[in-house]
């Protein structure tokens, strides 16, 4: 072997010995920045809040098919998966995130090309060593590396590891999203079915009214009602008409907006099961959704996850901006065969080759690698901060949803009991006034009383399983389509282990897939039961990045 070509080797082995080194931050996850445990106090008596279910089960681990039993209901969650737009344009950014990563990857290795150029110059007889003038020709072929940077400062390694990251929180956000389609589609469902319930209760509040209106009128024209009977009968025939357009409408609205999360139209047989479904279950819906501590939320949530993701790609961009501040290292090669005609190109002693190493070593740039520095440090620390903002978002849902949980049951007594109430009310002044004893303006103020509680009793009962799909959602439930019976162990990020092969200190959970491996996340139509382990990164990695 020449010298030369020892020292190429040298240089290679050199590079990739060093091809580990990063200047990136060590990482420790930010502590939690709210309290260990959830709020108490006498909105959140639930007897089983705290209780563990029979089976064991963490409420993030329950499958949606297993809380949400509704057949029909499944059927739209089924389709929402299908074809959601919202949720296609999620998996989509995924995809495009993990191309931007294995762009980033491929730079850690030298483009190999092959090809070949051919060159005929006149050189003018002034210009000729020989003082006259003569044609040049020139024709190689042969395989070149184009400019190739040696990561010696692991700059490449840092943008590497940044768009890994971005990656990781795109599929994270992706989940989040499917999550969240899931809530509304159940949401969307029982307000549904919580409407076409008014619109029937309107309907035979309606049909009394009218009936009470025609035995007012008869009354008049016999003499024995007066005019302001009348006309007080009529205002709340009127009123009832009003409602029953309104709740038309809102049937028709919530309709279409059901149509926009299942991302198709809805089929007329679909409609007609819709239209069957017209009164509130108040069964629907499992009770019993253990919370467990704060701390879960670390790991059950993928908005958080996401979130951690996007800090440590902001921690690795500080490794980048660090790395330019060292010289940097670059080589161009190529070998094969050159000659003046095409005919000598693969004859003997044709062969040729060419090695051009270069460095650049940063002496003043006015300020703008401090600057990139800075820069990047200070997306760092908005990172931290975004990070325990989504923390304190996600205590804060669960504890509205604790408070909701503790307080609709003893509500829709109460409303139940007024209910009841305003009926015997409402029997006793219409008595009262067949009897003489009373005007008609008692009746028809128990009745309207007893349309509000009637009312606001299917509102209150819509409020409770709305507060239990949205404690479902905040707690990590929906990303599985059944139940897991063993929960996965914390660090068990699976697009994170699928996208690992090589540890590094900077990633949460470790690892980083060669890009002919890489997984592919959920691509655009994520069919339906797709999941994937809930898990946050790994937090013992280092010392934190304090905030400035």
């Amino acid at each position: 072997m020449s010298m030369t070509m020892k020292s190429i080797f040298s240089v290679t082995v050199l590079s990739a010995a060093l091809a580990g080194c990063t200047m990136i931050p060590d990482y420790e996850r930010p502590a939690a920045p709210v309290s260990p445990a959830y709020p108490t106090g006498a909105a959140y008596n639930a007897p089983d809040q705290m209780q563990a279910r029979p089976d064991g089960l963490a409420t993030a681990d329950i499958g949606w098919r297993e809380f949400f039993t509704d057949p029909l209901l499944q059927d739209l969650i089924t389709r929402a998966l299908n074809s959601n737009r919202d949720l296609r344009v999620a998996a989509l950014n995924v995809e495009a995130a993990r191309a931007q990563y294995r762009i980033e990857r491929a730079n850690l290795l030298p483009g190999v090309g092959v090809g070949g150029t051919g060159q005929i110059q006149r050189v003018p007889a002034d210009l000729s060593p020989t003082q006259q003038a003569t044609i040049n020709r020139q024709f190689q072929v042969g395989a070149s590396i184009p400019t190739w940077e040696l990561d010696l400062f692991g700059r490449i390694r840092s943008l590497s590891q940044q768009a890994l990251q971005t990656y990781l929180a795109q599929d994270e956000t992706r989940l989040a999203t499917e999550l969240s389609l899931i809530s509304e589609v159940a949401s969307a469902y029982l307000t549904f079915r919580a409407d076409q319930e008014l619109l029937s209760l309107t309907e035979e509040t309606l049909a009394s009214q009218r009936q009470s209106y025609e035995l007012t009128r008869l009354s008049f024209e016999g003499g024995v009602g007066t005019q302001l009977q009348l006309s007080q009968a009529e205002v709340s025939v009127r009123t009832a008409e009003q409602n029953y357009a309104l709740y038309t409408r809102t049937v028709a609205l919530g309709m279409n907006a059901l149509s926009l999360l299942l991302g198709e139209p809805i089929s007329d047989e679909l409609r007609a099961q819709l239209e069957r479904a017209n009164y509130l279950d108040d069964d629907a819906l499992p009770t019993q959704l253990p919370v467990g501590l704060p701390s879960d939320l670390l790991i059950r949530r993928p908005d958080i996850r996401a979130a951690e993701h996007q800090l440590l790609a902001a921690n690795a961009n500080i490794g980048a901006a660090r790395a330019a501040f060292f010289p940097k290292i670059s080589l161009t090669a190529s070998a094969g065969t050159a000659s003046s005609s095409l005919g000598g190109l693969f004859e003997g002693g044709s062969g040729s080759w060419s090695f051009a190493p270069n460095i650049s070593i940063p002496l003043f740039a006015g300020g703008a690698l401090r600057a990139s520095l800075d820069a990047a440090e200070i997306r760092r620390d908005a990172g931290i901060a975004q990070y325990e903002r989504s923390i304190q978002s996600g205590f804060r849902e669960v504890a509205d949803a604790l408070a909701g949980r503790g307080t609709y049951d003893e509500q829709i007594r109460s409303q139940r009991a007024l209910v009841d109430a305003n009926k015997r009310a409402y029997d006793v002044s219409d008595q009262l006034f067949r009897e003489g004893i009373s005007n008609y303006l008692d009746v028809l103020d128990s009745q309207r009383s007893l349309y509000s509680s009637q009312q606001s009793l299917v509102q209150t009962r819509l409020g409770r399983l709305n507060n239990l799909v949205t404690l479902y959602k905040v707690l990590g439930g929906g990303w599985t389509e059944r139940s897991v019976v063993e929960p996965p162990a914390e660090g068990e990020d699976s697009a994170t282990q699928s996208a690992a092969s090589s540890a590094t200190s900077t990633s949460p959970s470790a690892p980083v897939a060669p890009a002919a491996t890489m997984p592919t996340p959920a691509a655009a139509g994520v069919p339906a039961g797709a999941s994937r382990a809930p898990a946050a990164p790994a937090s013992s990695v280092g010392t934190a990045p304090a905030a400035r």
